[in-house]
């Protein structure tokens, strides 16, 4: 071997052995970082997120959009699969613990962390379980029966009750009253945006909306005496209808004062409007009295037929179970479907709002032509 040639294969020799060196160092860094499962890489040009690395080929992407719902909100059926997860009565069974885990995942994803092994439907089932639980305005945890979760079990309850005990007049007092205390707490906890409610406020709103479901239920029970049995039944439903008219506003009146915040299509806030608060409490109205329509309506036909039945006549104390089990059927359908009929995150065209507001808009925004912002439930 000629000197020239000993100094080449030296050289090579190095240059393996520095390769060597080299990937062993990389192999080291790739493990420690796989083991903290923290990896900081730039998914966009001007942030840098942290992801979990890569152990295994099909890996959980932050592709997935969660601060918006799975499916497509522009569409009936789209809001519709929505609410009939968020609405899912098993929600209100999950402990504090699951709770936090579920906002723990929505929390590290959105910050971009993808904790070890998750996948997109166990995401998406967080997303969801947090929803339930969580205001998506100021993120504070919801009192429990206040949660649209709790929908279904406590109103097939109540309506039941209502419907069965409807004839005399401390019956009416004291199932209006059930049914108004409860409104308020839901009322309450689903209001739209941040702004408190102060105690007189919501004193006001409660007292004000009892007083007229029970004048209402009274009034009709007494013009519905000596009218068919089965017009009677309905009652509770007119009384219900009224009492939405006047608890809403009245529950949320400080958004009809001060505004609701409004954003562009981006998110960002523009301010608060009045008029988009007034649009929308009127459409919370419209599908709460729709909303307990069907457990208010169908029930009445099916018990005038069944109470004329030897079996209810021969267990008449099962007629309360078998009206609340009616009730609590149509609840299941009915309260996603009329929560779904306008979307969670309302717009309206800027036209429509303050005269100020449109003239700052204008000279901020100057191409804006609509404006979001979450209706309430």
């Amino acid at each position: 071997m000629t000197s020239a040639q000993h100094v080449r294969r030296s050289r090579a020799s190095a240059a393996e052995r520095g390769a060597g060196r080299l990937n062993t160092a990389a192999e080291r860094r790739r493990r420690s970082l796989t083991e903290q499962h923290l990896v900081q890489v730039p998914l966009h040009s001007h942030h840098l997120y942290f992801c979990r690395a890569s152990k295994m080929s099909g890996e959980l992407s932050l592709n997935n959009n969660i601060k918006e719902p799975r499916w497509d909100q522009s569409t009936f059926v789209g809001r519709a699969k929505h609410f009939f997860t968020v609405t899912d009565p098993r929600n209100i069974l999950l402990s504090n613990d699951q709770l936090e885990r579920a906002r723990q995942i929505v929390h590290d994803y959105r910050h971009g962390i993808v904790q070890p092994g998750l996948t997109e439907d166990e995401l998406w089932r967080a997303k969801y379980v947090y929803d339930s639980a969580f205001h998506p305005d100021t993120e504070e945890k919801m009192i429990l029966i206040g949660r649209m979760s709790a929908q279904v079990p406590m109103n097939m309850t109540i309506t039941g009750c209502m419907m069965t005990f409807y004839r005399t007049t401390p019956a009416v007092i004291f199932w209006q009253w059930i049914n108004q205390s409860f409104n308020a707490i839901v009322n309450y906890t689903n209001r739209s945006g941040d702004a408190p409610i102060t105690g007189s406020e919501l004193g006001t709103a409660y007292v004000s909306a009892t007083t007229g479901a029970v004048a209402t239920a009274l009034g009709l029970n007494a013009l519905t005496k000596h009218v068919s049995p089965l017009i009677g039944r309905f009652v509770p439903f007119a009384a219900v209808a009224a009492a939405n008219c006047i608890n809403i506003p009245l529950m949320r009146q400080r958004e009809l004062k001060h505004g609701i915040p409004i954003t562009d299509e981006n998110g960002n806030r523009i301010g608060e409007s009045a008029n988009a608060a007034k649009q929308a409490i009127s459409q919370v109205v419209v599908s709460r009295i729709l909303m307990a329509a069907p457990g208010m309506a169908i029930p009445p036909f099916i018990m005038n037929s069944l109470e004329k039945k030897a079996f209810l006549k021969r267990f008449p104390w099962m007629s309360a179970p078998i009206q609340v089990g009616i009730v609590g059927f149509c609840l299941v359908f009915a309260t996603p479907l009329c929560c779904a009929l306008f979307p969670q995150n309302s717009s309206m065209s800027v036209s429509g709002l303050e005269p100020e507001l449109q003239a700052e808009i204008k000279k901020k925004n100057p191409g804006l032509e609509r404006v979001f912002f979450n209706k309430g439930l």
